[in-house]
């Protein structure tokens, strides 16, 4: 073998050695580590070996700043007008070479694009990010953490956060809020307190360890910015509630049946007609109060009929033991329960006029 070939296939040994025994990360070798390489000549003079000559190289490894924040999931999150715990969720990795710290910031859109084919046109409050403490995934009251930032968080490293926040009352279905959380890295090493801003290396390369910023561009930031952002929304699915009420007479003491008419002494029957437009969510729990004029006398006979049908102006059919009537207040009140969109009901009860 001569002498150039041992030379090239000691050093093919060596550097396979060191290939070998470095661990595989996706962020790639670790920021700050020395990295040796060492060649070996062989050599003969007069057919005998003579010792061998070394010779040794050393760097040390720069500082990529690298992450991304993702939506969870690929829909946006439906809620209710004043539901206060809506919750969208993300994912935040440290695809560094480098343990960081992460500033967290929420933004609220005005206007334009949201992040499903939607458009922003309102605003959420209080919206607050917690840090998925348990690991479960899910948002967990009492249990996750608010907070402003990541804790040093290892390279190739993900955590889990959600922003919490609270849906005005009064939003109609399909009103859209959009918002965008913006992770920013942060020198790390310092547990307990998030760390100061990271300065990109201008210039050329140093004997120390450099810092390059190498992240893409996010939702609402530039590329190798030392941040990433990511956009999702919440679109309201509400109750479209309209109430009527109409009164129909039904008999008078001098007519009965016969085209009766509204004088003291006929009864008349009050059905309130409860509807729910289509394309929204169901309304629950309903319950009905009606406070009856001093003219006239609740009809215990008859009682409170719920769950009654409406064609037009007419109601039909409900059943008693939902409904009752306090004579003190003289109200007369009733659970109708759930009524889903596109459905009506009804609550029906009779009074005679004094």
């Amino acid at each position: 073998m001569t002498r150039q070939m041992r030379l090239f296939a000691s050093a093919s040994v060596l550097a396979a050695a060191a290939l070998g025994a470095s661990p595989a990360f996706a962020a790639g070798t670790a920021s700050g580590t020395t990295v040796t390489n060492t060649v070996t000549l062989s050599y003969q003079v007069g057919g005998v070996g003579q010792n061998d000559v070394t010779a040794s190289n050393s760097f040390t490894v720069d500082r990529k700043i690298n992450l991304t924040v993702a939506e969870v999931g690929s829909a946006t999150t439906i809620v209710s007008p004043g539901q206060t715990a809506a919750v969208t969720t993300f994912t935040v990795t440290n695809t560094s070479n480098a343990t960081l710290d992460f500033a967290l910031a929420v933004a609220q859109q005005s206007g334009g694009a949201g992040a499903h084919s939607n458009t922003d046109n309102f605003d959420v409050t209080t919206p607050t990010v917690y840090v998925d403490t348990n690991g479960n995934g899910s948002y967990d009251a009492g249990t996750d953490t608010a907070v402003t930032y990541l804790d040093e968080l290892a390279a190739d490293a993900s955590k889990t956060v959600f922003i919490v926040a609270a849906i005005p009352l009064g939003r109609a279905t399909g009103d859209v809020a959009a918002v965008t959380l913006s992770a920013t890295a942060r020198e790390g090493g310092a547990a307990g307190s998030q760390g100061a801003a990271i300065t990109e290396t201008a210039g050329a390369n140093t004997a120390g360890v450099d810092t390059v910023f190498a992240d893409g561009a996010g939702a609402t930031d530039a590329a190798r910015d030392a941040s990433y952002s990511a956009k999702d929304d919440y679109t309201v699915s509400a109750a479209n509630l309209t109430v009527a009420k109409v009164s129909t007479i039904i008999s008078d003491p001098i007519n009965n049946s016969t085209n009766p008419k509204m004088i003291p002494g006929a009864v008349v029957e009050y059905c309130i007609q409860i509807s729910n437009a289509a394309g929204g969510a169901s309304a629950t729990n309903i319950s009905v109060s009606d406070v009856l004029p001093a003219e006239t006398s609740y009809n215990s006979g008859f009682g409170i009929l719920t769950g009654g049908t409406v064609a037009g102006a007419t109601c039909s059919g409900g059943a008693a033991g939902s409904g009752s009537y306090n004579a003190g207040t003289r109200t007369v009140s009733a659970t109708v329960g759930t009524v889903n969109a596109g459905a009506s009901t009804a609550v029906r009860f009779q009074v005679t006029v004094n």
